[in-house]
């Protein structure tokens, strides 16, 4: 059953001292007002933005080019009755602006972000499936519309025997203007058997912007004793940890904690065009061992953490 979400929404990720261009383009009530416009009617030409604001065409232009400029909107040229004219439509749906300590540009020039089980923004599962929280069952269980429910988001472990669920990560390296040298995707898996087995393989793959990048033959689905941070209202028979799973791509191929397992590189997925990076976890339709997938997050399993990305990166440098 496939279940697309309609709503995906694209994230942007900035800190006070590094996003000083994005500031500058919402630092004006007609910019803003041109980003909710497009956000709320999809994409317009300048003409039409003109209307809608009750604005002057060399204002809504000159506006235009500044968020432009700075990322927030993309443009393109097309024919028209007359002429030709400028198509915009905005990128982002949600800007967030940090003023921790976290550090988009890191000494070990390493961008980490961690991504709650339930945020994914495509999903097409079969059962037996279901979610849960640190607190409770999520809907019904072997019901994959219940993948769709607004409580996914406190996600604390997923599972079905067929299917993908599909994440769209913030690419914070695009804004940077950096290079990515390698990524890294960690997560906690194991196979997917109505109980547990420990001996039942399940070929878990990887794909990045719809690229495969690798797949993990899972030993079993463990059950043998307790997750260290699994809950204890969760039954013993039910899933309880998994393995802690790493994989990387670089320039010259692709690993699984660090044994090499494609020529996939870099350059195939084509991460500098695009301001997400799309990870879609599940079981390949032509699995040798179709055994299905557990995903742990936060709250459940031996490693309490959802899934990480890692985006090691090449900073131009500064200038005195």
């Amino acid at each position: 059953m496939d279940l697309p979400l309609k709503n995906n929404r694209n994230f942007l990720t900035i800190n006070a001292e590094d996003g000083l261009d994005v500031l500058k383009g919402l630092s004006s009530p007609v910019r803003i007002s041109i980003l909710k416009l497009l956000h709320s009617r999809g994409p317009l030409n300048v003409n039409d933005i003109s209307d809608a604001l009750s604005l002057p065409q060399s204002t809504v232009a000159t506006n235009v080019q500044v968020l432009e400029s700075c990322d927030l909107i993309r443009t393109e040229t097309v024919k028209a009755t007359k002429g030709q004219q400028k198509i915009c439509a905005a990128r982002f749906d949600e800007i967030v602006l940090r003023f921790d300590d976290y550090d988009l540009k890191t000494r070990s020039n390493v961008i980490e972000l961690s991504m709650p089980l339930g945020l994914y923004t495509n999903c097409s599962v079969s059962p037996p499936c279901g979610l849960c929280s640190s607190e409770a069952i999520i809907g019904l269980l072997d019901v994959p519309d219940f993948f769709l429910d607004p409580d996914r988001m406190k996600a604390g472990l997923i599972w079905f025997e067929r299917g993908h669920v599909e994440y769209k990560f913030p690419n914070n390296a695009k804004i940077l203007q950096a290079e990515i040298e390698a990524l890294e995707f960690s997560m906690e898996l194991s196979s997917e058997v109505p109980g547990t087995n420990t001996n039942w393989p399940s070929d878990v793959s990887v794909w990045v912007n719809d690229v495969l990048v690798g797949t993990w033959t899972s030993p079993g689905d463990f059950g043998d004793k307790r997750g260290i941070y699994t809950p204890r209202w969760w039954k013993l028979e039910g899933s309880q940890y998994g393995h802690l799973k790493t994989w990387k791509i670089t320039a010259d191929g692709s690993y699984l904690d660090g044994e090499r397992t494609s020529d996939v590189t870099l350059d195939q997925l084509h991460l500098a065009e695009h301001h997400s990076i799309r990870l879609r976890v599940g079981i390949d339709e032509h699995a040798e061992h179709p055994g299905g997938v557990n995903i742990f997050g936060k709250g459940f399993g031996n490693h309490d953490q959802d899934i990480i990305l890692r985006l090691h990166i090449r900073r131009e440098p500064e200038r005195a």
